[in-house]
């Protein structure tokens, strides 16, 4: 039937099934009830970030390279949401129902989705599958919110479908505002990422059932709200269970992945810090992980760190800047050396400075660096600290002990721009040791290294240190594959820089004595590194990096 009061020659919009025809009744006013569905909206928007943002941080730190963890992450849930848009129109008879039904699912999948994932690590070797098959599977259920909530706002009140659609998204939009803030400033410092996970479901599933139970309950069969309510309780039984639980999971869950006796675990607000080993033993049994990979094992850490500092101390070394190593066992090679009358550590976490400051084992094994009247320690970015007015005072010795380059947040660190701030650090004929990941597991990535800071305008001596001991990568280095068992490089990559022309790869005679260290051993080093040498690489950049 056309409608009359339409103007002539227009015909009126159509409707979809089941929309406008009997309006819904309510027990509040129209409008109060369009209010409600518009909140809801706003909640599950946030839910659904938080769920997104979850998956990213989760990915990032058990996988790593955080560029491609969040770009799998978000073309997945984004392809994911276009199909639950497509599903969701088969729910459109009983938009309340499927739309209730969906909220306890999302609940229920994104409430327990980072003990998933980490359990995955943990117990599995790895979450890359786990990581996909959630992204998938939270995005089809959040695309499927959308048009269900646009039949219930049209049952409520019948507008044009812009208006509707400019309501709807406004809401959803401001919502994800607030969670994507919440996550970072409130749920990841306080809650952590297990439990915030959990009570974000928990809302979802409050917000999200109760709406539908109360405001269009009579849109719902008796059956219907029973199968409604049973749902949600379970939902809310299985999460509560999760929170409770949440603490002893991560105890058992971090034993299985870090081994041994956890003595220290702390998520500060740039990385997990976890220290292993008996509290009163040896520091040989040491063992300090960074975001899940190992930093230092106290067995065999000698050997990186002599090979990264004495190369570089042959030569004037009054003054000398160490950018990262705040565990101090950079700084404890460096003060070996009795004419060095200034050590300016650059550290970005303070807890990593507070832990060699005063956990037994991490400061006997760095000598209690931090103890020494030369040694002073600034807690910044080592990239803003560089372009900043401190870094106009010039150094000797510049020691590059960063985290891997195939790790993303420290791509930077090992770019052009930032070997070009180093360089203009550097005293007349002074010299930096760059550590540069191993070139045998990752020729390409140690040897774009090694372009990069030739292009910085630097001369080059590469080198490499071998025979780990411990089976583990005692350096910054990231364990070959993301996952537990997985097996480490065995070797450590290292260049030695200098403005005016190649550094020479010797040790001095006046040095103190090295465990693992010689002239010789040097140079059987440097051949070593050679072999693996990929030419014709260009060097990383701000907006081009080039590691993997």
């Amino acid at each position: 039937m056309i409608d009359r009061s339409a103007p002539r020659g227009v015909l009126p919009a159509p409707q979809p099934r089941g929309v406008g025809r009997v309006p819904a009744t309510l027990p509040v006013r129209a409008r109060t009830g369009r209010l409600l569905v518009l909140a809801t909206v706003f909640v599950c928007a946030a839910c659904g970030l938080v769920y997104e943002l979850e998956l990213l941080a989760l990915g990032s730190y058990l996988i790593g390279d955080s560029v491609t963890q969040a770009s799998v992450v978000l073309s997945v849930m984004v392809f994911a949401m276009g199909v639950g848009s497509l599903l969701a129109k088969a729910l459109r008879e009983r938009p309340a129902f499927g739309f209730a039904a969906i909220e306890s699912a999302l609940a229920l999948l994104g409430g327990l989705s980072a003990m998933a994932l980490y359990a995955s690590f943990a117990w599995l070797g790895g979450s890359r599958t786990a990581l996909v098959a959630f992204s998938f599977a939270i995005g089809v259920l959040i695309g499927a919110e959308i048009p269900l909530l646009m039949v219930l706002i049209q049952r409520i009140r019948r507008q044009d479908a812009g208006g509707a659609v400019a309501d709807l998204f406004a809401a959803d939009y401001v919502g994800a505002l607030v969670g994507g803030l919440a996550f970072p400033f409130l749920l990841l410092p306080v809650l952590g990422q297990l439990t915030g996970a959990v009570l974000t479901g928990t809302v979802n599933a409050v917000v999200g059932g109760g709406l539908v139970l109360w405001l269009f309950r009579r849109d719902l069969s008796r059956r219907a709200r029973w199968l409604l309510v049973t749902a949600n309780i379970t939902v809310l039984a299985v999460l509560a269970c999760a929170t409770v639980l949440a603490d002893d999971f991560e105890r058992v869950a971090r034993r299985a992945v870090y081994g041994g006796e956890v003595r220290v675990a702390l998520q500060t607000g740039v990385q997990e810090l976890v220290l292993t080993g008996p509290a009163t033993g040896s520091p040989r049994d040491l063992e300090f992980f960074l975001d899940g990979r190992l930093r230092v094992s106290g067995y065999d850490e000698y050997r990186y760190h002599e090979a990264l500092v004495h190369p570089a101390m042959t030569g004037p070394h009054t003054r000398v800047l160490v950018l990262g190593g705040g565990d101090g066992l950079a700084a404890r090679e460096v003060l070996r050396y009795r004419d060095v009358s200034s050590v300016t550590v650059i550290e970005l976490d303070p807890e990593v400075v507070r832990l060699a400051r005063t956990d037994p084992m991490l400061s006997a094994l760095n000598a209690r660096a931090y103890e020494d009247p030369r040694l002073g320690v600034v807690t910044e970015d080592a990239f803003r600290w560089l372009r900043g007015p401190a870094a106009q005072r010039r150094f000797d010795v510049i020691v590059s002990d960063l985290p891997d380059p195939g790790i993303t947040p420290s791509t930077k660190l090992y770019s052009q721009e930032f070997y070009g701030l180093a360089a203009r650090a550097l005293r007349p004929g002074g010299r930096l040791a760059v550590h540069a990941g191993p070139p045998t597991a990752r020729a390409r990535s140690y040897w774009t290294v090694e372009a990069t800071l030739r292009a910085a305008g630097l001369r080059t001596a590469p080198y490499s240190a071998g025979g780990r001991l411990s089976g583990h990568a005692a350096g910054p280095d990231r364990v070959l594959g993301g996952g537990a068992g997985a097996v480490p490089p065995q070797d450590w990559g290292f260049v030695l820089a200098a403005r005016e022309r190649v550094p020479a790869l010797r040790v001095d005679r006046d040095t103190p004595a090295l465990r693992s260290l010689s002239t010789q051993s040097l140079g059987d080093a440097a051949r070593d590194a050679e072999r693996t040498r990929v030419p014709g690489l260009p060097p990383s950049t701000l907006p081009h990096p080039r590691y993997s």
